[in-house]
């Protein structure tokens, strides 16, 4: 098996899914999509967090989605929903959307540049 590496593996999975800059999340939300802000619990006290945005730790996003799963986050639990994914820096939430888009959420996608992209532009945090 030949080895891939993250640059080709994140080419592949942002092929796949919507990326939004961070100026049209707002749209996007008032059109009925979700953010999801998969940062640690720590990152979002020290730096911030998005109004609305549901917390769902990166590492349970999928049992979270998941409409079968007993722990099932029923905000976020609907692949009819659009769900945009934002990390510290953009990274994650790429890989992350791909992996929900081969669950058939297939309007997932990520906040390029992240969290630190969002407070950059100066956007609204609490």
């Amino acid at each position: 098996m030949q080895r891939t590496t993250i640059e080709e593996l994140l080419k592949t999975a942002r092929s796949r899914i919507r990326r939004y800059e961070p100026t049209d999340v707002a749209t996007a939300i008032g059109e009925g999509a979700v953010l999801v802000d998969l940062r640690c619990q720590d990152d979002r006290a020290r730096e911030g967090r998005v109004a609305g945005a549901v917390p769902i730790p990166r590492t349970v996003l999928e049992w979270r989605v998941d409409p079968d799963s007993p722990w099932k986050d029923d905000r976020v639990a609907n692949p009819d929903v659009p769900l945009i994914l934002m990390c510290n820096d953009g990274y994650s939430s790429s890989l992350a959307a791909a992996t929900l888009v081969d669950m058939g959420f297939v309007d997932a996608g990520d906040l390029i540049g992240g969290f630190r992209a969002w407070k950059a532009e100066g956007l609204p945090l609490v």
